[in-house]
């Protein structure tokens, strides 16, 4: 097998059902503590995503997987550490015994502490800051009381005695409930069984020619095309294509593109007629990467035939949502406008409002090490894009 069936062969399978959690995914580590012992389960945010931050000098990027107590308290860790990403986790179900802390602090108290703590290091001021890529989780953590508290999956005491004031009672309880729904894969148009990977966001339906998204309490049928390969190609690249209305600057066009970006081109007389569209990847990446994948393919404003069809051969999944596609307009907007002068003082005053996407695959050849898409001039290193999957 070759590598890059290795790295894909596992895409096309057909998927049974689909999980959609309510808000977002919660999740337990499960315990080594007695039968009998009465377990207490304390909630922490867990954030994974991509954070980037735009100042006069650049923007910073930074992909973070980090924890905190959605319970403001010193008695408990202030993070489950690096557990969240070496342990199995479950998710949380009603029949789970035990008494469950319901959180007090949202979750965008914990993004805020975020910005503080990873913007510090950015030059001021801060024009923009994004977060893309975003997956959110509460994960609860398992411990019990006795002459100390115990972190329920060492069987190890937390702190060398309890203290006097640490009554559990005081915390609100919230009971597990069901939070995730099966939604069936059966094609909503035909009835056939939808394929896609098991982190993949877009399922496809190969004998109807069809995509479809989550939305909502159900799927949703969306709107895709893709750019015709030839021989060589063996492998597309799923992009969001979106149109978008932006005010505080002209950037309806392409021929306003080259003025906004100071792009070293001709204007051509048909390009004021085409419509400026944002490209940004539909795949995980790391974040270096994907501003670069967004505001290459934006600059270089694909105008190839669209053909309503899904690609024949290997996909990489989509697994980026198209809202936290939506959430790195800005960021590629900054990344591509020239000069930086014009960037500082136009910047603040510019509003991106996205209007339509379209799910777009663009055909890549494999070279030894990379994909490369020869029209556009990118190169994608497989590994980079094989890390993804984990991201």
């Amino acid at each position: 097998m070759e590598e890059t069936d290795r790295l894909f062969a596992c895409q096309f399978c057909r998927v049974h059902s689909y999980l959609m959690p309510h808000k977002y995914f919660r999740y337990a580590f499960p315990h080594a503590a007695r039968e009998n012992q009465e377990l207490v389960y304390f909630p922490f945010w867990r954030f994974k995503g991509m954070l980037f931050f735009c100042g006069p000098s650049g923007i910073a990027n930074r992909f973070v997987d980090v924890s905190h107590q959605a319970i403001l308290t010193p008695y408990f860790p202030a993070s489950v550490g690096v557990r969240s990403q070496a342990m199995k986790l479950r998710f949380v179900s009603a029949d789970m015994n035990g008494r469950f802390l319901k959180p007090s602090r949202s979750f965008d108290e914990m993004s805020a502490d975020l910005e503080k703590r990873f913007g510090k290091s950015v030059a001021k001021p801060i024009l923009h800051r994004a977060h893309v890529g975003e997956s959110l989780s509460l994960i609860y953590s398992p411990y019990y009381l006795k002459d100390r508290l115990y972190d329920a999956i060492l069987n190890e005491p937390v702190m060398a005695k309890a203290p006097g004031d640490l009554d559990l009672e005081e915390f609100e309880v919230a009971p597990p409930k069901g939070h995730i729904r099966f939604v069936s894969t059966l094609c909503p148009k035909c009835g056939w069984d939808l394929e896609g990977r098991r982190d993949a966001l877009v399922l496809t339906c190969p004998n109807c020619n069809s995509a479809w998204y989550p939305a909502g309490r159900s799927l949703k049928q969306l709107k895709f095309a893709r750019i015709p390969g030839h021989g060589a190609s063996r492998l597309y690249l799923p992009f969001w294509r979106i149109k978008a209305k932006i005010s505080g600057i002209r950037l309806d066009s392409c021929a306003d593109l080259i003025r906004v970006a100071n792009l070293v081109r001709a204007v051509h007389d048909d390009w004021a007629d085409r419509s400026f569209r944002f490209w940004i990847p539909a795949f995980k990446i790391r974040p270096r990467l994907f501003l670069r994948l967004a505001s290459h393919m934006t600059v270089s404003q694909p105008n190839q035939e669209l053909i309503r069809e899904l690609p024949s051969r290997q996909t990489h999944p989509g697994t980026l949502p198209v809202t936290e596609a939506v959430e790195s307009l800005g960021v590629t907007l900054a990344d591509f406008m020239k000069p930086r002068r014009k960037l500082m003082e136009k910047f603040p005053d510019i509003k991106i409002d996205a209007q339509s996407f379209t799910l777009v695959f663009i055909p890549f050849d494999e070279a030894h090490h990379e994909f490369i898409q020869h029209e556009f001039k990118i190169a994608i290193n497989k590994n980079a894009l094989a890390l993804s999957t984990h991201l």
